[in-house]
């Protein structure tokens, strides 16, 4: 296992700190891409029934022959789904794709409840976002009854803020195992990161090298800490995620660029001053903005 380390979530399951992301992958290139990494050591795929990918990405375990008890699989509830009685039959569609029982984390992707239906966004004749009035509440409570079923080990939250967590531990009957939001050098999360380690919510990190045309990965001072230990640096910026104890799932469908994102680095003390200097006294910074994307604040609530 790439540093090693795994962390173990609230309910007592280990989730390994480096797996594959495969948002946005290109079609038809992710089915490959899980098979190199599988082969490379990884065992933490991640992955969403919005990413169109999930069949790919089971037919790429099931060739790949690695005992099902050896992975972690992390899927998500899109937010056409958030009705109560939609929760189930989604979690199904996404078992059904990836050829699994059971999901190790089944996250909801979004605190945003979207029209419900087979279409994954609907759009007024302005062009506004169509949502549905169901409080996220109603949909966890829904996702907390999915445990009982054995569908899902484990059920845990997207892109929630220390507000919309606090609010939702108000009557949450099963803590989140897990956070998934964007966390790099340019957005750290400080915050968020002290609140989760407090409530016993792991954090994993989409986006870790910030988005595919961003200028983090390019950033002197990531090029320097790289040189410095012989690195790449993308590794540089995956250490610094699992160093503050996250997960990462940085992703990529080049073969070059999965394996070696699976490679060691361990920063060192003044490594990690320079890349927390990044935001120092600044703004942080998102690659992944819902205000732009869809005109629905989440981030600010």
């Amino acid at each position: 296992m790439s540093l090693g380390r795994n962390a173990t979530l609230n309910t007592g399951a280990s989730i390994p700190l480096v797996g594959l992301g495969t948002w946005q992958g290109r079609e038809n290139a992710i089915k490959d891409a899980v098979k190199v990494a599988l082969k490379a050591g990884y065992r933490h795929i991640d992955t969403a029934w919005i990413y169109g990918n999930e069949k790919e990405v089971g037919e790429a375990l099931k060739e790949s022959n690695v005992p099902r008890e050896e992975l972690f699989i992390t899927t998500k509830l899109w937010n056409n789904s958030h009705r109560p009685e939609d929760v189930l039959p989604a979690l199904e569609v996404s078992l059904k794709n990836l050829g699994l029982d059971y999901i190790d984390l089944y996250l909801m992707h979004w605190p945003i409840a979207f029209k419900s239906g087979p279409v994954p966004l609907v759009k007024d004749e302005e062009g506004k976002v169509l949502l549905e009035d169901v409080e996220v509440i109603e949909t966890y409570k829904a996702m907390e009854d999915l445990i009982a079923t054995g569908k899902t080990k484990a059920i845990g939250v997207s892109n929630f803020t220390v507000k919309s967590l606090e609010k939702l531990l108000e009557v949450a009957k099963i803590v989140p195992a897990a956070n998934q939001v964007e966390l790099h050098p340019e957005n750290p999360q400080w915050e968020l990161l002290e609140y989760c380690n407090s409530k016993g919510i792991h954090l994993t990190a989409y986006c870790p090298l910030g988005s595919s045309d961003s200028l983090l990965i390019k950033r002197d001072e990531v090029t320097k800490i790289a040189e410095k230990h012989n690195s790449s640096n993308a590794s540089v910026l995956i250490a610094w995620g699992v160093q503050r104890g996250t997960s990462v799932i940085p992703k990529s469908v080049t073969e070059s660029r999965i394996v070696s994102n699976f490679k060691d680095t361990v920063l060192d003390e003044e490594d990690l001053k320079v890349l927390k200097g990044l935001t120092e006294g600044k703004a942080s910074h998102r690659y992944c903005e819902p205000l732009t994307m869809w005109g629905i604040e989440v981030f600010n609530n």
